[in-house]
């Protein structure tokens, strides 16, 4: 991993590794955690999960030119199950409350785009936070309804992911990479977030 996060700084300088860990423990678990994704791997920003406590992610945040992208409300279906419950502000909105309070420039959320529902209320609660947002892609999620319901007043503040959209492909050896180029260009044109 972390050769190739340093490939990819010293090829595409100024491009931003986040490195979906969804890490999380106690304090001196977390700690190490947080020491492995930013000094071992060298990663730019890395997911972390909030449900075990907000100390829990603490150790993280003390990494102030690191990003840190905090589990909010994610794509998979069975998110539902912890991710809803309390009505009306549920789990996920405590969440996108607490980081909008904070108002720190490397603490972001993610968001799927299945969700468009929480997608849209988490952007009502937390309005200048960046949200990473997986689910398009493979998932299906819709990339028209991302950018109406996800962009923040200035038109930014979204981070779209898509990866089995572009990597997954039922190909010979020898179409891959053509598939995986066309698939990039398509992804490209179709997420990119103008202001």
């Amino acid at each position: 991993m972390a050769t190739f996060i340093r490939w990819v700084h010293a090829e595409y300088p100024g491009l931003p590794v986040i490195l979906d860990a969804k890490r999380n423990d106690i304090g001196s678990s977390s700690a190490r955690y947080a020491s492995e994704a930013f000094h071992r791997f060298e990663a730019d920003a890395v997911t972390v999960n909030a449900f075990m406590g907000w100390d829990t992610v603490e150790p993280f945040l003390s990494y102030e030119e690191k990003g840190v992208f905090i589990l909010c409300r994610t794509s998979n279906p069975g998110s539902n199950w912890i991710q809803t419950i309390g009505e009306p502000e549920p789990v996920y909105l405590r969440i996108a409350e607490h980081v909008q309070r904070l108002a720190r420039e490397n603490t972001m959320l993610v968001v799927g785009a299945t969700h468009l529902d929480a997608l849209e209320r988490v952007r009502q609660t937390a309005p200048d936070v960046w949200l990473l947002i997986p689910g398009v892609g493979a998932q299906g999620g819709d990339t028209a309804e991302v950018r109406r319901l996800a962009r923040r007043q200035d038109g930014l503040g979204i981070v779209v992911n898509c990866s089995r959209g572009i990597t997954q492909h039922d190909v010979s050896a020898e179409m891959y990479l053509h598939e995986v180029e066309q698939s990039a260009v398509f992804w490209n044109r179709a997420l990119v977030v103008k202001p």
